[in-house]
């Protein structure tokens, strides 16, 4: 039986989101945003040395700049000789965010609005507030505002020490954060709060809890650890992962997709940082059971780059995934597929910190060349269950 691994380079947007003037960083639009496009466009121009020199170099990924053209009608300077299946996908789900983007490419739009925080301080309701404090045991909390999740550290991680109260914060996106230290305060202590403060915020429709653990000390600085764990909505209906699981199918999860899916429909996990995802990757092109959808997340395009506005370290990790991707294709087994995509934008080149509402890539390597121009979100999931023969419930077609 054929193996499917969908691989999501988280954020790695590609302009012409037909919404885009709908979403906002600040006050500025999303209009014009273009991740990619303009990453290519600042190593073309001699603006993104640092670890890395000249123009945007990804061979193994060559459909990428037929994508940026379907997506945006952008030259970005990209080569538009693509090998094999190229495209663009586009979101209809009312958020730009990890969950929203993640459903809705395994066959699940978000049905409702999301709740956001609004960008005042307090941010939260007091009511959420007096229920945080009474779950984590203490007088108050720090923070309840925006904020950056490495400047809070910066700025509450002494205190916090000192206090031993929680930082909590949030983002543009329907998140609840809570960042805490593993040492004094505890790493299993945070993830109970944060499985415990979850439902209170799932009903109010926000997304997801984050437990942010740190370690280190007011003189040497804070950095956060990789114990992060997100407690995520549960989707409304089944998933391509559910419709795997339910075919008898193994259903492999890399990076956080787990935590995404809340675990439904998922038989194994594996985590690390982007570099251990890529090791765990490759072992399941090895490995994985014949029939079996292997469904990978790398989240540092997002994390480290993209919310950082580091056009540099961006770019490398975009050349670094690619050489990467080379030796793994030579390995796919005959009849196999890998479809890359991402979830949302995340231009480092825009105005905030936030995401960027933008259409997606999709490349595919094990069915030949062939130019499937712009589809959407849901027609992924619908183009790798038809890949895996089993029943899609979703509403999406398939391209294939």
């Amino acid at each position: 039986m054929p193996r499917a691994f969908l691989v999501v380079i988280d954020s790695v947007g590609i302009g012409g989101a037909p919404d885009a003037d709908r979403f906002f960083n600040g006050d500025l639009p999303d209009t014009g945003a273009n991740t990619l496009a303009h990453i290519a466009a600042e190593c073309a121009a001699g603006r993104a040395e640092a670890g890395r020199s000249g123009p945007l170099h990804l061979p193994t990924m060559d459909g990428m700049g037929a994508a940026i053209r379907i997506a945006s009608g952008t030259d970005a300077g990209l080569p538009n000789h693509p090998t094999g299946l190229h495209g663009a996908a586009t979101e209809v789900s009312p958020g730009k965010d990890t969950p929203s983007g993640h459903w809705e490419i395994a066959g699940v739009p978000v049905p409702w609005d999301w709740h956001y925080f609004p960008d005042t301080q307090p941010a939260f309701p007091p009511d959420l507030t007096a229920q945080v404090c009474k779950l984590a045991g203490t007088k108050g909390i720090l923070g309840n505002c925006h904020a950056s999740g490495t400047a809070i550290l910066a700025d509450l991680g002494a205190e916090h020490m000192r206090t031993g109260w929680p930082i909590c914060y949030t983002s543009a996106d329907s998140v609840f954060q809570i960042a805490a230290h593993e040492e004094t305060f505890g790493l299993d202590r945070l993830l109970d709060l944060c499985q415990a403060v979850a439902p209170l915020v799932h009903a109010m429709k926000v997304g997801r809890v984050i437990a942010r653990p740190f370690v280190g000390t007011p003189e040497a600085g804070f950095t956060r650890t990789q114990n992060r764990h997100d407690y995520a909505i549960a989707p409304p209906s089944p998933t391509l992962c559910d419709w795997a699981q339910a075919a008898g199918r193994r259903v492999h999860a890399v990076g956080k997709i787990g935590d995404i899916f809340s675990m439904r429909g998922i038989d194994k996990v594996r985590k690390g940082t982007d570099a251990q995802l890529m090791q765990h990757l490759s072992d399941l092109v090895d490995q994985a059971e014949d029939g079996s959808l292997t469904f990978a997340n790398f989240v540092e395009f997002d994390s480290l780059y993209g919310h950082r506005r580091d056009v540099s370290g961006y770019a490398r990790h975009l050349e670094w995934f690619d050489s990467e991707l080379a030796k793994l294709l030579p390995r796919l087994r005959d009849g196999d597929l890998l479809l890359i995509t991402a979830d949302h934008g995340n231009d480092p080149t825009w105005s905030g910190t936030d995401h960027t509402r933008e259409r997606t890539p999709v490349l595919g390597y094990g069915v030949g060349k062939r130019d499937i121009g712009n589809v959407m979100f849901t027609d992924i999931a619908a183009s790798i269950a038809a890949h895996l023969g089993i029943p899609a419930q979703g509403p999406g077609k398939s391209f294939l």
